[in-house]
C-alpha cells in the first residue's frame, strides 16, 4: 500500500508539473468580453436608480457583488468546458492552478470591503480604487500561465485603481463610473488580449 501510495502521489506531482509548464486555454474572449457589458449596466443601473451612492454605501457595494458573482459564474462555466475541450485529462490540474492565482486578490478584496464597512466606513471610497488594484494583481499572477500580453491588462487595472484613488481623494465619494468604466475597458482588453493571442480562431472553443 505504501509503494501503491507513492506512485499515487509522483503521478500527482507529475501531472501538476505539466499543467504548471502548459498555457492555460480556459478563458474565452467572448465571455470575457460579455464581462465588460455586465460592468457597464450596472454602473448605469447605479447611475439610474442610485442616487446617492455615498450615502447609500451598501447598495453600491452589493450591486458591484453581484456583478461580480454574475461575472464569475459564466468565467467559471466556460472554463469548465473549455479545459476539459483543450486541457483534457490535464483539465482539473489546469483549473485549480489557474483558480489559485486569483485566490488571494479575491479574499483581499471581501476582506478590504468587511473591515472598512465595519470599522472604517468613511474610508469606503478606496475600494473602488483598491479593488482594480487588487484584480491587476490577480491578472499579473495569471501571466505564467497565460500568453504574456495578458501583463497589459494587469497594467491597465494597476494604473486605473492608483488613477481611481486619486480622483476620488478629492471628494471621498463613490460613483459608478469609477467600477463601470475601468472594469469595462479593462475586460475589453482582456478579452481582446486573449483573442489576438489565439490567432482569433478561439474565440468561440
Amino acid at each position: 500500500m505504501r509503494d501503491l501510495d507513492k506512485a499515487l502521489a509522483d503521478i500527482l506531482a507529475i501531472r501538476s508539473q505539466i499543467a504548471a509548464g502548459t498555457a492555460f486555454r480556459g478563458y474565452g474572449p467572448a465571455t470575457v468580453a460579455a464581462t465588460s457589458g455586465i460592468a457597464l449596466i450596472t454602473a448605469l443601473a447605479q447611475y439610474l436608480w442610485l442616487a446617492d451612492p455615498t450615502a447609500h454605501p451598501i447598495a453600491f457595494l452589493a450591486g458591484w457583488a453581484a456583478a461580480a458573482l454574475v461575472s464569475a459564474v459564466l468565467i467559471w462555466i466556460e472554463m469548465q468546458a473549455r479545459s476539459r475541450r483543450h486541457h483534457s485529462g490535464l483539465a482539473d490540474a489546469m483549473v485549480q492552478q489557474a483558480i489559485e492565482q486569483f485566490v488571494p486578490a479575491v479574499i483581499a478584496g471581501v476582506l478590504l470591503a468587511i473591515l472598512q464597512w465595519k470599522f472604517a466606513p468613511e474610508t469606503l471610497w478606496m475600494l473602488p480604487g483598491l479593488w482594480q488594484v487588487l484584480v491587476s494583481l490577480g491578472v499579473f499572477a495569471s501571466v505564467r500561465l497565460l500568453p504574456r500580453t495578458i501583463a497589459l491588462g494587469g497594467a491597465w487595472y494597476f494604473l486605473s485603481g492608483f488613477t481611481v484613488l486619486l480622483i476620488a481623494s478629492q471628494s471621498h465619494a463613490l460613483s459608478p463610473w469609477t467600477m463601470g468604466l475601468p472594469f469595462a475597458i479593462g475586460q475589453l482588453l482582456l478579452a481582446a488580449l486573449l483573442y489576438f493571442a489565439s490567432g482569433g480562431h478561439d474565440a468561440e472553443d
